[in-house]
């Protein structure tokens, strides 16, 4: 089981498991990578179709959702290198045509940072959704969250979330194990992530959270 320590006292995450964020109490949160569509090149026909689409896709929401967009700096030596490879597989007027966009792209972004926009829907499961216990006379009582109810609930939710946002043309992807626990780390430590990532697959192991506590010194006595 690998662990990662974070400085902070109040945290509401425990654990990542099951493809899902363990919250304190039991509550459980999936959450949805969201594509994007470049609006300004639709016409006004396909405008209307998109944001009817969405509308009805919010109206019809039964249960709560949290929609997160992060705007991070684009990882453009990544960008050029893939480029410089296709670049290098054309011939003739093509490879000529990468080539110049290589260079436009390299000028751009010494003269400006570039920016990318990342959206993500977070889908939450109903914290009411418990496993019924007896007393030994015979009334139910509360002992804890179903985990399998909460994790059948979060999978019919997510596929729901799916195919109404293909109804306006956007694609969704459920995020599993290793690529939350990218994602939290991306969070707490922006720059350290960017310059040193995850090197274990974390899909099949459980991430648990911990809050490191820090005390005042003793001071010394006389």
């Amino acid at each position: 089981m690998r662990r990662v320590s974070v400085q902070a006292v109040h945290l509401g995450l425990e654990s990542v498991a099951d493809d899902a964020l363990v919250l304190r109490g039991g509550e459980r949160r999936a959450v949805l990578e969201v594509g994007s569509l470049n609006f300004a090149l639709q016409g006004e026909s396909e405008r209307e179709a998109t944001m009817a689409g969405f509308a009805a896709f919010l109206n019809g929401l039964s249960f709560p959702v949290q929609i997160l967009v992060r705007v991070l700096p684009v990882d453009v030596a990544g960008y050029l290198e893939s480029l410089e490879q296709r670049a290098r597989q054309l011939a003739g007027p093509l490879s000529d045509l990468a080539h110049d966009h290589v260079a436009f792209v390299r000028r751009l972004a010494r003269n400006r940072t570039l920016l990318e926009r990342r959206f993500y829907l977070v889908v939450s499961a109903d914290s009411e959704v418990v496993r019924p216990g007896r007393f030994p006379w015979g009334r139910r009582s509360r002992v804890g969250p179903d985990v399998a109810a909460l994790r059948r609930q979060l999978t019919h939710r997510c596929a729901e979330v799916e195919r109404q946002l293909q109804r306006c043309g956007l694609s969704a992807h459920r995020l599993v194990g290793g690529e939350l626990a990218t994602l939290l780390y991306a969070a707490w430590c922006p720059d350290l992530s960017r310059a040193q990532r995850l090197q274990r697959d974390l899909d099949d192991q459980p991430v648990v959270v911990t809050a490191e506590r820090r005390y005042p010194k003793e001071r010394p006595r006389r």
